[in-house]
């Protein structure tokens, strides 16, 4: 949604469609932000893939999968470039974007382009799920996450410490809840399913919130309680 009322602000002809939705014949990009969600996210793919023309650029959230991945979902691999950042995405100065293994070059200037004139800054990253900043980020409230769950301090204590302590714009914990508790699954899973590394393993609090539907402020419950939905 956010992404879609930039596009507007900046005057392109943007429009939101839900998973599931036709999508005009006659688009041009196509942006998809569904972030985890394997079997959903591939038949999203295919489909979007069936529905627009073969010379559109599809730009595709890589938070939770590689872009060369991704892009053997579709039918046109060629027109498929990875971007990954976590919202509120106002906020953000810089783009991270990926390319996979047969993204060809014209499709990555075209995404360029695209976030240059909504206000973005873009860098080019190695083709693996999360990219840097939400990696990082994920990693970071991980660790948070454990550290609240084996009682080494309370969610306020945690964020005060780290704000605090480290120069943070917010605590760890308040931040999960506002990029969102599944995004910051689908960025660990991702990266563990890719390298098989223990380190990106999900803190088992962090799961089960998810399973709950605690995702943070969109649901009104996360590490914080922001309403009585």
């Amino acid at each position: 949604m956010e992404l879609a009322e930039l596009g507007q602000e900046k005057g392109f002809a943007a429009a939101l469609y839900d998973s599931g939705e036709p999508v005009p014949g006659s688009a041009s990009l196509i942006i998809d932000t569904h972030a985890g969600g394997e079997e959903v996210k591939k038949a999203e793919l295919k489909r979007i893939g069936a529905e627009v023309p073969h010379f559109s650029l599809i730009l595709s959230s890589c938070l939770g999968f590689a872009t060369s991945r991704i892009a053997s979902w579709t039918s046109r691999p060629e027109q498929v470039v990875g971007y990954a950042t976590f919202f509120p995405l106002k906020e953000k100065k810089v783009i991270e974007l990926s390319a996979g293994l047969r993204t060809q070059e014209g499709a990555m200037k075209e995404a360029e382009a695209l976030f240059r004139a909504l206000g973005k800054e873009t860098v080019w990253v190695r083709d693996t799920p999360g990219l840097v900043f939400p990696r990082i980020l994920s990693l970071i409230i991980n660790e948070a996450a454990r550290s609240l769950d084996e009682g080494v301090a309370r969610a306020e204590e945690i964020d005060v410490a780290m704000r605090l302590g480290t120069n943070y714009p917010q605590g760890p914990l308040r931040w999960a809840d506002q990029v969102g508790l599944d995004e910051v699954l689908a960025v660990l899973e991702g990266l563990q399913h890719e390298t098989g590394d223990d380190r990106y393993r999900p803190a088992p609090l962090l799961k089960k919130m998810v399973l709950a539907g605690w995702l943070g402020e969109s649901s009104g419950r996360g590490f914080y309680v922001y309403d009585e939905r």
